[in-house]
């Protein structure tokens, strides 16, 4: 505990593809810990490959968690990821590692280091049907009527608008307003890496997308589709719903890829701007991958962030 401070919690955060796993499994090196998974799409089972998850030997090298948690049917949300990964944190401590959370999906990491709220119950049957009701819809048609119930969250990505919709529509009062009114304050305190290679990620973003083909993502995708319903949430995962047109004949793979990589790096401008905009301070670092010194400052960053910890 650093004072009187909450407890301190090392998180590396930062776009998609911008090199956080490889970054925290360098950290496991230095001390023993534990990640904790902040990617929303990452908690779906069976949707691997396109969620870039750690291999099974970099789960075997450090323990993870946040994996393989939900269901491909079931609801994701931030609150739930936050509940989860409080006890996650608080049994890495108790193992005597240091718990550290990996991910770009900065809702997550608000709910569990800012602002938290209990979402209010929702009939179950006609959040079925809205679900329904939406999920054919194009990204730009959903934005487009989240600019009209709940403008402050209209940048927001797919399932961040889906939510806004559904909570405005079913209980009559903005998501916006109902996380500012009903906030409760977090145990844990963060201390951030933000890992971004500036021009660099666009590069780096259609070499891991090739990369992605080439492991067997259609193959992945086509076996999914055998069990998993159209509109389960997981297909949000960012470029599934491209493979899985790939996969049924509407798109050539040259086509699928192209719009993979538009796809992510629309993504991760989004990201981008969250963490620009929502994460200032001195709590906050942020460093490129591709510095040549990038090792020496992670590791001084991580002094610093662990030694907090202590």
């Amino acid at each position: 505990m650093a004072g009187n401070d909450r407890f301190v919690v090392p998180v590396v955060c930062g776009p998609t593809a911008s090199g956080k796993t490889g970054a925290a499994l360098s950290l496991a090196q230095i001390a023993p810990l534990e990640i904790i998974s902040a990617d929303s799409r990452q908690l779906y089972r069976g949707f691997d490959i396109g969620t870039a998850k750690p291999t099974s030997q970099e789960r075997a090298a450090v323990p993870h968690h946040g994996l393989d948690v939900l269901e491909p049917t079931e609801r994701a949300s931030a609150a739930r990821w936050s509940d989860l990964a409080d006890g996650w944190i608080g049994g890495a401590l108790e193992r005597g590692s240091v718990p550290v959370v990996v991910g770009g999906t900065g809702l997550y990491l608000r709910a569990l280091f800012g602002v938290l709220f209990q979402e209010p119950p929702m009939d179950v049957e006609r959040r079925r049907a809205l679900e329904a009701e939406l999920a054919p819809l194009e990204t730009s048609e959903l934005r487009r009527r989240v600019q009209a119930l709940d403008p402050d969250r209209a940048h927001l990505g797919r399932t961040q608008l889906l939510r806004a919709i559904e909570v405005a529509t079913l209980t009559g009062r903005r998501l916006s307003d109902l996380q500012r009114d009903l906030a409760t304050v977090p145990r844990w305190r963060a201390r951030y890496l933000v890992l971004d290679p500036g021009l660099e990620l666009s590069g780096m973003i259609a070499a891991r997308a090739r990369a992605m083909f080439a492991a067997g993502w259609g193959d992945e995708v086509r076996h999914l589709m055998a069990t998993v319903p159209e509109d389960a949430p997981a297909w949000n995962a960012s470029g599934y719903r491209v493979v899985r047109e790939l996969e049924q004949g509407m798109l050539s793979p040259e086509a699928a890829m192209e719009r993979v990589i538009i796809e992510t790096r629309q993504y991760a401008k989004r990201q981008r701007t969250w963490f620009r905009h929502q994460l200032a301070g001195d709590d906050v670092t942020r460093l490129d991958p591709r510095d040549p010194e990038f090792g020496e400052k992670l590791r001084a960053w991580w002094r610093r962030a662990a030694g907090a910890t202590a």
